[in-house]
């Protein structure tokens, strides 16, 4: 995948930061800038008969809009500043509806980024993941703070499951597999049957990314009692890597919600930047 356009959410607590990142990963590619602008509405309390005689709800939505055409006017005073083509849109949603409303903007992008910004506000930062992976079809980038995100990688980590999301997140990445100077497949206890890493894991996954140049390098490693998450920070550091790429929701939300799961390991704690796509 050729990054053409990316696209940022923000909210009306937000600043610039996330902002000037994605200009910044715009102007690496040469990519169009789109940016979300995005009030989630309160739920009225006691109902919808409540919603519709509650002097309260109605000042709190008041306020609420007045928030975002707040919002709408800095982002849009930041855009025109910036030397990358940009285009603003905004949208007042329900809390019940905003997966939907981020996924069909994010179909119109090639990526979604979520900069440390967004991942401090934990409300809208489960809408964007869930409503880009689940409702567009389309990967995210997740950029912790302190992290140096780029998208022309020198060294990437790829935690492969044999999974369909997997090979969705190579798919998505392989233009920055193709320029990178080391790519590392890793497979943490792989499992040597048919309907999971074959007779040689990781063989037909690095034979398929050499066709298309890509320098892989397969590792296969135990979790010796460490979860798959620790093992892929734990490597990404001992291989020096700058991006994680990784299929994300292998299992069901619910099931990922009560049990844990990688994905959501992952999305905790995290250090270097994340592709992930599903």
């Amino acid at each position: 995948m050729t990054f053409r356009t990316l696209l940022t959410v923000t909210g009306p607590n937000q600043g610039e930061g996330d902002l000037k990142l994605a200009a910044s990963l715009c102007e690496q590619v040469g990519a169009h800038l789109s940016v979300l602008v995005l009030e989630l509405a309160a739920p009225p309390s006691g109902g919808e008969y409540a919603a519709v005689v509650s002097p309260a709800w109605l000042e709190e939505r008041q306020a609420e809009l007045k928030r975002l055409e707040k919002r709408i006017s800095d982002v849009a005073g930041f855009l025109s500043q910036t030397a990358v083509s940009a285009d603003l849109s905004d949208d007042y949603p329900d809390m019940g509806w905003a997966d939907d409303v981020i996924g069909r903007r994010a179909r119109y992008a090639d990526l979604t980024i979520l900069g440390p910004d967004l991942l401090a506000s934990h409300t809208l930062k489960d809408k964007v993941i869930v409503g880009t992976l689940f409702s567009s079809g389309k990967p995210i980038l997740l950029v912790p703070e302190g992290a140096r995100p780029t998208l022309k990688p020198k060294r990437i980590l790829v935690a492969w499951d044999a999974r369909l999301e997997s090979s969705r997140a190579v798919r998505e990445s392989l233009d920055m597999l193709k320029g990178a100077e080391e790519v590392h497949l890793v497979i943490v206890d792989p499992i040597e049957d048919e309907f999971h890493h074959g007779a040689e894991p990781g063989a037909d996954a690095s034979a398929y990314l050499a066709r298309h140049g890509v320098k892989v390098t397969v590792d296969r490693l135990p979790s010796a009692n460490h979860s798959v998450a620790d093992v892929l920070r734990q490597h990404a550091g001992d291989v020096a890597a700058e991006l994680i790429v990784m299929g994300a929701y292998g299992h069901s939300r619910l099931r990922e919600r009560i049990f844990g799961g990688v994905t959501k390991s992952m999305l905790a704690g995290q250090s270097l930047p994340v592709l992930m796509a599903r």
